[in-house]
């Protein structure tokens, strides 16, 4: 795992971003890429955010998420992730695979990617009219992914230069795309801007496996149901999981090595990283966003744009009182959260584990409470089996949580000395252990464990400042949309899961897209679209 330096340097810079998660990176580091002076603060000693690596005792630990794919991508349909990596001249080296393990209340069964394989575990698990309703949807929604791709979020910005990067360079290839779906198509790509659960009423689809099915999917998507997922981030997925020569990836040495490789980018652009760097406040003049001032009183100026990585709550709140425009005071007050999680850090001895262990697992214990249910549905993942390197010889490194599902409401007025708060971690975390002793099976003993790390609630708000430890905004496709970057606080800027295009690692590196994009001129954005290719 890398060391960083805490280097801000001088005190001032065109654009201060606040928060080195992987939106505020990729922002930071396209806008040094695009020739602006760039400092990015970060209150921890490590950058990531929310998918920051630790390293305890020999074991390397993701913090955050670890299903990928298209990190290897290229072109105008790739992952918006790898887009940025292209356009920094850098790569992270992966590991391929195909399959997870599912353990569910009708059995368990190794989940493969790609066009037919789901095929005959739907067949196994859930029957031929499972397999019907299954090839009825990917037969519907795989045409549409075309169209779900047709617009790189890698073009998008919020000026009138749209006109130039969407409209002039993609609306031909758009309106052809609608064109060859014909009138059915078209009316089912009309949806993709509703919920998924919509496109999928409307295809007839019954079948109770399939819809928990989809709505675990979703789940794990956007941290909500079918019913408040927007169309078009499942049907992308489609795209990326269910075609011909599709694959999942994970990055040889962790989430770490994406966290390294935009802060490489970002310092061979000429770019800066302060960490252990706490921003108190947005300082903001006459109505305009002019720097930030620190928990140590140094003012840091922004002469160009100051651009919060934080959440829309946690943006709020460090603003001055009186210089938070109505709009953004509704916006935190009206904006939906979900719940937090519940995490479970293991370092434990491969010794009498199955040889052929898969890296992940997903258990659902019931489906009839639904897949958003407090307690319901654990993921673990043991990247080690792919990337031995992340564990000492012999072992194995694994990561068990609830999926933005653990109640902020249960921990809010606990002192995390206290006994009751040990008590309850104690409580809610035997989920993650039971789920955990399903998965790896009668060789894996909670004894034996060499780390032991439980986290809760508290621990997601203290260590990644998020306010009540939410997963993001709990915005419902059709009864809301993701904002965009820019504010009502002049020179005041937000990428991350709190605007578009929402939650999850590509998104979130879409919206540093988006935003370093409408922070640069036409012309620089458009060679930008030239050099990687889309």
């Amino acid at each position: 795992m890398k060391k960083y330096c805490c280097c801000a340097g001088k005190e001032d810079a065109d654009i201060v971003v606040i928060g080195s998660g992987v939106g505020g990176l990729c922002c930071g580091s396209m806008l040094a890429r695009y020739g602006e002076d760039v400092l990015v603060l970060e209150s921890h000693d490590n950058p990531g955010g929310a998918a920051h690596s630790f390293e305890i005792k020999g074991y390397h630990f993701d913090s955050g998420p670890s299903l990928f794919s298209g990190l290897s991508s290229r072109g105008p349909q790739a992952n918006p992730l790898a887009q940025v990596f292209d356009a920094l001249g850098e790569a992270v080296d992966c590991v391929q695979y195909d399959s997870w393990m599912v353990h569910i209340p009708e059995g368990q069964f190794l989940s493969r990617i790609g066009p037919t394989e789901f095929y005959k575990d739907l067949q196994h698990v859930a029957g031929s009219n499972a397999v019907a309703d299954w090839r009825k949807l990917q037969e519907a929604v795989l045409p549409l992914s075309a169209a779900a791709m047709a617009l790189p979020p890698a073009a998008i910005r919020t000026d009138w230069g749209a006109l130039v990067t969407v409209l002039a360079r993609y609306g031909p290839q758009l309106l052809k795309t609608f064109v060859q779906m014909g009138p059915h198509g078209a009316m089912r790509a009309s949806k993709l801007l509703g919920p998924f659960s919509e496109l999928v009423d409307s295809l007839g689809i019954q079948n109770s496996f399939v819809r928990n099915w989809i709505d675990l999917l979703s789940f794990l998507l956007s941290g909500l149901k079918a019913d408040g997922t927007l169309a078009a981030e499942i049907v992308y997925m489609f795209g990326e999981w269910y075609k011909p020569g599709c694959v999942l990836e994970y990055p040889c040495g962790g989430t770490g090595a994406i966290v390294d490789a935009l802060v490489r980018g970002l310092k061979k652009h000429g770019g800066r990283l302060a960490l252990n760097t706490h921003v108190d406040s947005i300082v903001v003049e006459e109505g305009r966003a002019v720097g930030v001032k620190l928990r140590d009183g140094r003012f840091v100026q922004a002469r160009k744009a100051v651009v919060s990585n934080a959440s829309t709550w946690d943006t709020v709140s460090l603003l001055p009182p009186d210089a938070v425009p109505k709009e953004l005071q509704t916006r935190a007050k009206d904006t939906p959260q979900c719940d937090s999680f519940m995490h479970l850090h293991l370092g434990i001895d491969a010794k009498d584990l199955p040889s052929d262990l898969e890296i992940h697992h997903i258990v659902v214990n019931d489906w009839s409470q639904g897949v958003d249910a407090p307690q319901n549905v654990v993921l673990i993942s043991v990247p080690s089996v792919l990337d031995p390197s992340l564990a000492p010889a012999g072992k194995h490194v694994l990561h068990a949580y609830t999926p933005g599902s653990e109640p902020y409401s249960l921990w809010k007025d606990l002192d995390r000395q206290s006994a009751a708060y040990r008590q309850l971690k104690a409580e809610r975390s035997e989920v993650l252990w039971r789920a955990v002793e399903k998965a790896l099976g009668p060789g894996f003993s909670r004894e034996k464990c060499e780390v032991k790390l439980v986290g809760t609630p508290l621990t997601h708000e203290r260590f990644l400042r998020r306010n009540r430890g939410t997963y993001g905004p709990a915005i419902r496709a059709g009864k809301g949309l993701f904002p965009m970057p820019s504010t009502p606080v002049d020179g005041l800027f937000c990428c991350g899961d709190s605007v578009f295009p929402g939650i999850g690692i590509p998104a979130v590196a879409a919206s540093g897209l988006v935003t370093a994009n409408s922070l640069a001129s036409v012309s620089q954005h458009s060679k930008f679209l030239d050099a990687i290719g889309v």
